[in-house]
């Protein structure tokens, strides 16, 4: 991996041909994960779903919050298709499938081990002090769920399928885009189609990898994750890849979900 800095091109001049292609293609990237995250900002900000209630305002009530995960995943895959922010990348190279998946299932052991039973009884110090420093809400130790509005008990099946697919498939490929194949190029020129991937920039390989860690409540398992996916992606200069890793981890860590009950995951 060549940690080199690339040689530089010409900037992009205001409102020339390149720059407005610079900036389309920062719009196909960051509309899909602006929709995912903004769709529910402003739904808590309507006060529309159970939860979103504050003591001078009540929740409306107006949609649950599995219907309104179902209706931003199919806002969202829409705006995906529309985007199509893969058209700047070659297609997936197919001896890094295996890779790919074996890296996921590593990040998932990576982000429940240290809350596992199994690791509490043989370290219960480093568990107990991971729990209230590196995950959110910090100096409280995280509380188990009985369940979740996404639980089928609570929801159906449908709604938890959908839960699933959209944690598993459609978030992952939509934050690979923006974080991996946008965020971390852009943090270091607006140009960000002129940078090559493959050669490793430090400075904002870790603020990418920081900002993306605030983005769960796991900041610790998230902050390492984000580097995991950058360096792999970085090496093997795939996007599809770095999005398969992070699909097999979303997936699986579903599906631990849903067998163990631990929804303090979900």
């Amino acid at each position: 991996m060549n940690t080199t800095e690339i040689k530089t091109t010409e900037p992009a001049k205001k409102n020339s041909k390149k720059a407005r292609r610079m900036d389309n293609a920062a719009y196909r990237h960051a509309v899909p994960f602006v929709l995912w995250l903004g769709i529910v900002l402003l739904a808590n900000m309507m006060h529309l779903t159970e939860g979103s209630e504050t003591e001078e305002i009540k929740s409306l009530n107006i949609v649950s919050l599995p219907a309104l995960y179902a209706i931003r995943t199919a806002i969202c895959v829409i705006a995906l298709f529309i985007c199509r922010p893969w058209k700047y990348y070659n297609a997936l190279n197919k001896k890094n499938i295996l890779p790919a998946i074996g890296i996921g299932i590593g990040v998932f052991f990576l982000w429940v081990g240290l809350e596992t039973e199994f690791f509490k009884s043989i370290c219960p110090f480093i568990a107990e002090k991971y729990e209230l420093w590196c995950v959110k809400p910090f100096g409280e130790m995280r509380t188990p769920l009985e369940s979740t509005p996404y639980a089928p008990s609570v929801c159906g099946f449908a709604m938890t399928t959908i839960r699933f697919i959209g944690s598993a498939f459609i978030i992952s490929i939509i934050e690979e885009f923006f974080w991996r194949g946008y965020l971390l190029r852009t943090a270091r020129t607006p140009d960000f189609l002129d940078i090559d991937i493959g050669q490793l920039h430090w400075p904002s390989f870790l603020i990418v990898a920081a900002i993306f860690a605030i983005e769960h409540n796991e900041v610790l398992a998230g902050f390492l994750c984000g580097i995991i996916y950058g360096l792999f992606y970085i090496k093997t200069r795939d996007i599809w890849a770095a999005a398969i890793a992070h699909i097999t981890t979303n997936a699986v860590l579903g599906i631990y979900v849903l067998a163990t009950g631990k929804y303090m995951f979900w």
